[in-house]
């Protein structure tokens, strides 16, 4: 688990890792640092995909010293191809973080959710969506050999579903220390789509201030959204913005090599006359943007049923699962 220690160490390893910083580019003082901050953006990454007007107006510089430090910024990041070979070697950086059954690692590739991606589950109420999230809230903070990151979680609630308690219970499952646990999860309730969006720049922060994060859990990603966009005139927004926000947690994950699970709610399609009529809200927007998707349901003598409906690399293929007080348990399939 992180505790202090290994907390102090892991800082300093982060500052050093991170490479050249925007007070590093040329044309950018502190005072430009700082309105660029201001404005959500502290890595190279951030700079180096602005146009030099955006970058002018945000940082208070003329047009063509904002060119030149784009320039600078882009030459930095390397920002070209790569072939293949060496980007198989880059996603060795990747961590695993397994979801505390054997079986739904297996249905994810045998190690669990990874980093630098979105993984989706979506289903109706008492699925068991939440109760995974709180797994892996968990199981991120072990150490890499049994199957964790050893790193911080970062919980933003829209729902009002997370319980310490129940996170005490998940701890003391696997033998760990449950206020040590707690103490590593960061929790933030999200009343509104506007918080659920702000709070990523907060997360952006924490990690620049040195928080071994490697887990973001959003439960649930489209709450808000559904709640004050209803109708069809309002579609097209709600589309637009949910569209925005996925785009800056891959953005956060991929920068930063923290995976990011995001739960989802349902809705009954009136025109399936066959077969399953669940579908998750979002349409195709949620679709591409996810990396892996689950649909989960509720089984036979209350197991829950996973199926993988979405993988780059993984067959569509489902497994069975038990949720009880001490955690996720497997059934014999």
């Amino acid at each position: 688990m992180v505790d202090e220690d290994k907390k102090t160490k892991k800082v300093s390893k982060v500052k050093d890792d991170k490479g050249p910083q925007l007070i590093d580019i040329p044309g950018v003082g502190p005072g430009a640092v700082a309105k660029l901050e201001a404005a959500g953006i502290y890595e190279l990454m951030g700079l180096a995909v602005l146009t030099p007007a955006q970058l002018a107006e945000t940082a208070g510089m003329s047009e063509s010293v904002a060119r030149k430090a784009i320039q600078a910024a882009r030459k930095m990041m390397d920002m070209g191809f790569v072939d293949g070979l060496e980007h198989e070697e880059k996603r060795k950086e990747l961590f695993h973080i397994t979801t505390g059954s054997k079986n739904l690692d297996n249905l994810l590739g045998g190690k669990g959710i990874q980093t630098k991606s979105i993984t989706e589950a979506f289903g109706a109420f008492g699925s068991g969506k939440t109760q995974l999230a709180l797994s892996l809230a968990v199981s991120v903070q072990l150490p890499v050999e049994r199957g964790g990151a050893n790193g911080k979680a970062v919980y933003i609630d829209t729902e009002g579903t997370f319980r310490p308690e129940r996170v005490r219970q998940f701890a003391e499952g696997i033998g760990a220390n449950p206020d040590k646990v707690l103490k590593n999860i960061l929790v933030a309730r999200a009343f509104n789509s506007d918080h659920q969006m702000l709070l990523l720049d907060r997360v952006a922060e924490l990690v620049k201030d040195g928080e071994p994060i490697r887990l973001m859990i959003v439960d649930s990603l489209t709450a808000h959204f559904r709640a004050e966009y209803s109708g069809r005139g309002q579609l097209a927004d709600r589309q637009q913005r949910l569209n925005r926000y996925l785009h800056n947690l891959m953005k956060i994950a991929e920068q930063n090599n923290l995976a990011v699970y995001v739960t989802n709610q349902v809705m009954s399609d009136p025109a399936q006359l066959f077969g399953d009529p669940t579908k998750a809200i979002g349409g195709n927007i949620v679709g591409h943007a996810c990396t892996y998707r689950m649909y989960l349901r509720r089984g036979k003598k209350d197991s829950r049923v996973c199926k993988l409906i979405d993988s780059p690399d993984l067959p569509d293929n489902e497994t069975v699962f038990m949720i009880e007080k001490g955690g996720l348990r497997d059934i014999e399939l």
